[in-house]
């Protein structure tokens, strides 16, 4: 299989394919959970190494651990780092306070919602500052409305910070809505087949999806994605 993918520092790549296409495959490799049976992957630090993760990664299921609160949940990869407590707290109640759970710092998860779940997994993998942020499918799960909410939210962290970030998602809305670039996959063995530049200006807010560029920009990478999203139910059939 064929697969080059070159991802700029502070861009926003969203991954789009059929189902079974290989992208969840490709951002474990990129996260070192996956070994490559040939090639490679690099990603180039931006800066000096101060422990740093080179990869977080945030998952569609709620991975977060039940028996820890939300503020050592939030925390758990600075302490693996071993940051020094106070600078360890500091951090985390930053980012608690940048997805609204300051509030719910002592929670456990059992008492959370699933959007506020998902807001744990999120500042996690900001608070551990690393110099790609991998996404899989993080608000498929979620029901519409919280959907939207935390799309606003993941526009809003992003613009601060210009984290570089790929991005798998099935919803060509949330790519076109979310992405400086969508590429798209083919059907099982997964390659890249087109890639479509997204420049609608930043920042970006949910107005957006009711511009007519932006239907008929979402209604383009449609229409080469259907012919690869037929091929993979008939290879099911």
């Amino acid at each position: 299989m064929d697969f080059s993918l070159d991802v700029a520092e502070g861009e926003f790549l969203c991954l789009v394919g059929p189902s079974g296409c290989g992208k969840s495959t490709f951002l474990r490799l990129v996260a070192g959970l996956l070994t490559p049976s040939s090639g490679e992957v690099e990603i180039l630090r931006r800066s000096a190494d101060h422990g740093q993760p080179l990869t977080s990664i945030v998952f569609q299921e709620y991975a977060i651990f039940p028996w820890k609160t939300v503020r050592d949940n939030v925390g758990f990869g600075l302490q693996m780092r071993r940051l020094p407590p106070r600078e360890g707290r500091e951090v985390v109640d930053h980012w608690l306070g940048k997805v609204g759970l300051r509030k719910f710092a002592e929670a456990f998860p059992r008492q959370l919602s699933g959007g506020m779940k998902q807001r744990v997994a999120i500042a996690r993998a900001f608070a551990n500052d690393p110099e790609v942020l991998l996404m899989d499918e993080p608000l498929g799960a979620l029901d519409a409305q919280t959907r939207v909410v935390l799309q606003q939210e993941l526009l809003r962290l992003w613009e601060e910070d210009k984290k570089t970030v790929l991005y798998v998602t099935h919803s060509l809305e949330e790519a076109v809505l979310l992405g400086d670039r969508v590429v798209l996959m083919t059907a099982h063995p997964g390659t890249p087949k087109a890639e479509y530049r997204i420049d609608f200006p930043r920042p970006r807010g949910l107005e957006l999806t009711a511009a007519p560029e932006f239907s008929r920009t979402t209604y383009t990478i449609w229409s080469a994605l259907q012919d690869e999203v037929l091929r993979a139910m008939e290879a099911e059939a």
